[in-house]
């Protein structure tokens, strides 16, 4: 490194640069501008700006020279290792502390330490809440303990934690809002359309209390459930959610939700993208006034009988692109796979005037027919092996197909009851394969509003990376406000991921990812820096090079890792 002075008409510049290579080509960067030789001469009380400039450029370079030099080890095969002395340490949390300090939460934390009172360092418990359920999903007792093997270990005790957690649930509104504002300055935030789904998480305890209900689980779980809303931005990052009691109708929680969307966030034009379950004629309703609009799934084997025969017909189907129509009776199979068609007509229920778009796919009707074939023939396994086991049965259950009579062919009484394939019920399904109904009332071109309802399966993915990578279940607590506040952890923890998916380029799968993460590991020798035990790949290259800062270095030097740290925190 070297002084550059820059001189103009008016004043003098003083910088620090550095002779660097990019692309095979010897360039000068600039490490660090100093200011203008008067405005120096003011601020150093008298002393001569160049010759404390000089200074400085030698101390930036012996502080360079140190950082670069070798570190040579001494080990001794007959020293032994300090009694619980920790040595193995992870980093991949360093990835997940940059973004959670962009999104601002540790002001959050400190507003919300300003308003109540209480002596724990809530911002360095949230924090390894949050990575700690990506990273090293565990009971809370678990996260405290398994904290310990980040690079910076935290300072808190399991009480403050439980603590912490009230405090969380009490600001629940206040942290959703806030990320969601600091959100739209690290990332490309899509709100103009935004996707509603509902699911359950069930307990370990069997007793209903509280938020804690029986209701109908997705699981098929005996077990008391919580309902969680979520709302997601068209990029696939979730924008704010509620928790509702398991036996909650979950038609009536999307517009609580929705209204504080347009209160809290400033939120007021938007197009509400749900299932069929949610869709009901008072949420369709609400969304066909003021800025919003809605795009809904329609369930083909619901509508009226005449609209049923209309969707199911096989001619004046239509194309993108194209103003042809066709008969899908007689599509190349060969050609028209990845193919979509539709046909639309306008329809009036309730008073309230919708679009009904119907779509055709021979893709997805061999998918759904894989799907049934492969369950009729555990249905066919189970009358042949194990008669005994059919019992009741649900809508999606392969056992739906197992047809019983208690009656033989000649119309007498039989012994015990006589099973079978329902033929009738296949063809019946199969009548409405690569059939999909969407409803709108939205003018917009039928593809763009096809394009929309697509991405639906990206809140179903945030569902699963929660239940699955983020073990958000079962959930062992018990009282409502740690309900919440473990909720409103999991929330942050899928925004934290989801960003950092995106700024990867979403290259690779979330196991993936967070595989990558627990496994970035580091042998802390101590005085001397840090030794990667890790694998560089492509991922761990690409998390690098997004981040700013490289962590697969044969020895990061104790000086070097604390500027990495101080680089996550900004």
């Amino acid at each position: 490194m070297r002084l550059q002075i820059i001189r103009s008409k008016n004043a003098a510049s003083l910088y620090v640069v550095k002779s660097v290579f990019i692309n095979g080509k010897r360039t000068s960067k600039v490490v660090e501008r100093l200011g203008t030789y008067s405005s120096l001469e003011r601020s150093l009380n008298g002393k001569d700006p160049i010759v404390w400039a000089k200074e400085h450029v030698e101390e930036l370079n012996a502080r360079e020279k140190e950082e670069n030099q070798e570190i040579i080890l001494h080990c001794s095969p007959l020293k032994q290792n300090a009694m619980d002395e920790q040595h193995s340490c992870n980093g991949g949390y360093l990835f997940l502390q940059q973004i959670y300090y962009q999104l601002g939460i540790d002001k959050i934390c400190r507003e919300i330490a300003d308003r109540h009172s209480f002596a724990f360092d809530l911002n360095s418990i949230l924090s390894r809440l949050v990575y700690a359920r990506i990273i090293f999903p565990a009971s809370k007792l678990g996260t405290m303990e398994l904290s310990n093997r980040f690079l910076e270990p935290p300072h808190f005790e399991l009480q403050h934690i439980y603590r912490a957690l009230e405090v969380v649930a009490k600001e629940n509104d206040l942290i959703q809002s806030e990320i969601y504002k600091n959100s739209l300055r690290i990332a490309d935030r899509n709100c103009g359309i935004l996707y509603y789904d509902c699911t359950n998480y069930f307990f370990e305890i069997e007793q209903t209390d509280g938020i804690r209900q029986y209701g109908v689980s997705k699981e098929h779980r005996p077990s008391p459930i919580v309902q969680m809303g979520l709302f997601m931005d068209s990029n696939g990052i979730p924008l704010a959610f509620c928790l509702n009691p398991g036996n909650t109708n979950e038609q009536t929680t999307l517009k609580p939700l929705e209204e504080k969307i347009i209160k809290d966030f400033g939120q007021s034009k938007f197009i509400v993208c749900t299932d069929a379950g949610l869709a009901s004629t008072a949420n369709r309703k609400f969304n066909d006034q003021k800025n919003r609009a809605f795009v809904t799934t329609q369930s083909i084997k619901g509508l009226k009988d005449f609209l049923k025969k209309w969707a199911l017909e096989t001619n004046n189907w239509h194309l993108s692109g194209s103003r042809k129509t066709y008969d899908i009776s007689k599509l190349d199979e060969t050609i028209d796979r990845n193919r979509i068609y539709y046909k639309e007509r306008s329809i009036k229920e309730d008073g309230l005037e919708q679009r009904l778009i119907i779509t055709y796919s021979l893709k997805s009707r061999d998918y759904q027919r894989s799907i049934r074939n492969a369950q009729i023939d555990r249905a066919v396994k189970m009358i042949d092996s194990h008669p005994e086991l059919i019992g009741k049965n649900r809508q999606t259950d392969f056992k739906r197909f197992i047809a019983k009579t208690s009656v033989t062919h000649e119309g007498e009484i039989a012994e015990r009851n006589l099973y079978g394939i329902d033929e009738k019920l296949i063809e019946k399904e199969e009548s409405f394969d690569g059939f999909y109904g969407i409803c709108t009332n939205l003018e917009d071109d039928a593809e763009e509003i096809i394009k929309v309802n697509e991405r639906r399966w990206q809140i179903e993915e945030c569902f699963r990376i929660m239940k699955s990578e983020f073990r958000a279940r079962p959930v062992f607590l018990s009282r409502d406000d740690r309900i919440l506040a473990h909720f409103t952890t999991c929330f942050i923890s899928l925004i934290l991921y989801r960003i950092l998916e995106k700024r990867i380029g979403e290259k690779f799968t979330c196991p993936e990812i967070i595989d990558e993460l627990k496994k970035m590991n580091f042998y802390e020798v101590k005085g001397d820096g840090y030794i990667p035990t890790y694998t560089r790949t492509s991922l761990t290259d690409a998390l690098h090079e997004e981040a700013g800062f490289r962590t697969d270095y044969q020895i990061i030097p104790l000086g070097k890792m604390r500027k990495i740290f101080r680089t996550t925190k900004k």
